[in-house]
């Protein structure tokens, strides 16, 4: 029978952003910029991906006092092999790194 492992809840405090910027022959053009969550938050952005491994990210906001703002990953797999996921960490078969199955373009 396989023991479980007890995982803390994941919380990571800088992702990145999605931004846009001018293009040279005129337009815009997207791209990606590593902030804290809490910048995030204020600079009213929406799109968010892992720094590591540019997989989805779900969002929690403060809402009690002494609370911080972070992100975790959406899913469990992203989180089994991003360098920065608690699951990853939690670990104990030597997995490889790698990037989301999914990522955010």
């Amino acid at each position: 029978m396989a023991t479980k492992v007890a995982i803390t809840p994941e919380k990571l405090y800088e992702c990145e952003v999605k931004r846009r910027r001018v293009r040279v022959g005129g337009g815009y053009e997207p791209f990606w910029k590593v902030k804290t969550v809490a910048d995030a938050i204020l600079d009213g952005d929406t799109e968010f991906r892992c720094k590591e491994c540019h997989g989805p990210l779900k969002l929690h906001k403060r809402h009690t006092p002494g609370a911080v703002s972070h992100v975790e990953h959406k899913l469990k797999s992203d989180s089994e092999h991003c360098p920065v996921g608690a699951r990853f960490h939690a670990a104990a078969d030597g997995r490889a790194t790698r990037l989301s199955g999914t990522p955010v373009a």
